[in-house]
């Protein structure tokens, strides 16, 4: 038996950030922010929307297209790095919100990898007799992007992307998933201030510490080599190749990076997924927003080869292959 994706669905603030708007916060430009990046604009929640908002109207949407109630789901999943608070679980406000009354909930925290971390776990739970979980990568970036820090700001966007999985007795489903880790990196992306390491204060608001921090340079480096060694390890595992793929839907980071990720695996363009430019990096969310564009735009077909690849701060970086 395998776990297969029977649903899929997203949703995105409709507040659209142009890079023309953030000419106007910071000293950059549309130029720069495209040639740098690849992105455009991105998606910003409205006051008082919360990750557990758009993680509702992501589940909604995938439980419609498996034909679900969420009566239905024995689990939910929250892959985030912005929940609602501390505590509790947003996978639990989701829970209630949905009215999945049958359902366990948690949150998972890995970052910009946490949907493909959900996506293993839901797999295994499956495979072990659960009959449907619903995994919701879903960010507020916004809340913890410094507008001031030229560098970050540009980046990050909102949104949310959810899959419903469930068995399959076929030929379809996880084929596997693989999962990383370097702790040792950790530096690289992180939020220093407002945990139990740094609690909140006056000196973390005062340095702008609740905010994402990343060595941009480093990263690039990193990511480009994890994500290359990942992708070569899943098809491995599988006994496949690149050209067996018939699409590579990769977190939604950087155009620079996926280009040199694509230019070593040997991987076409048309044969990769890239939404960053309407996006941004949604973190968590990034994936499985592209899954379901991709799925609604016709790009993903029954008996598709579809191989997800992530990386992010942690370090994290993780991979699966999915027959469709």
């Amino acid at each position: 038996m395998k776990a297969c994706i029977a649903g899929t669905g997203s949703y995105a603030p409709a507040r659209a950030l142009t890079n023309a708007d953030l000419e106007r916060m910071v000293a950059t430009s549309d130029e720069w922010i495209r040639e740098r990046t690849g992105i455009c604009e991105r998606r910003i929640a409205a006051t008082g929307e919360a990750c557990s908002d758009l993680a509702v109207q992501a589940g909604k949407r995938a439980l419609a297209a498996a034909g679900l109630a969420a009566t239905d789901l024995d689990m939910i999943l929250v892959a985030t790095c912005t929940g609602d608070y501390p505590l509790p679980a947003t996978a639990c406000l989701v829970q209630h919100q949905l009215g999945a009354t049958n359902a366990a909930a948690c949150d998972l925290s890995a970052a910009c990898c946490g949907f493909v971390y959900a996506l293993s776990v839901a797999d295994a739970y499956v495979k072990n007799g659960m009959r449907y979980v619903l995994v919701i990568g879903s960010e507020v970036m916004s809340a913890i992007t410094d507008w001031t820090d030229r560098n970050t700001c540009v980046l990050f966007g909102d949104g949310a992307g959810a899959v419903v999985v469930g068995a399959s007795d076929g030929e379809r489903g996880i084929l596997s998933t693989h999962l990383r880790s370097d702790g040792a990196l950790c530096e690289l992306i992180m939020v220093p201030g407002g945990g139990s390491r740094t609690p909140p204060s006056d000196k973390v608001i005062a340095e702008r510490l609740q905010y994402i921090k990343m060595k941009g340079n480093e990263t690039f480096k990193v990511a480009v080599r994890t994500l290359e060694e990942i992708a070569r390890t899943t098809l491995s595992a599988n006994g496949l190749r690149v050209e067996d793929l018939d699409l590579y839907v990769p977190h939604q980071a950087n155009v620079r990076i996926l280009k040199a990720v694509m230019e070593r695996l040997g991987l076409p363009i048309e044969k990769v997924l890239l939404n960053l430019d309407r996006y941004g990096n949604t973190s968590a969310a990034s994936i499985p927003i592209a899954l379901d564009e991709a799925v609604r735009e016709g790009r993903i077909k029954d008996g598709s080869l579809v191989m997800l690849g992530a990386f992010g701060a942690g370090l994290t970086w993780a991979s699966a292959v999915i027959r469709w």
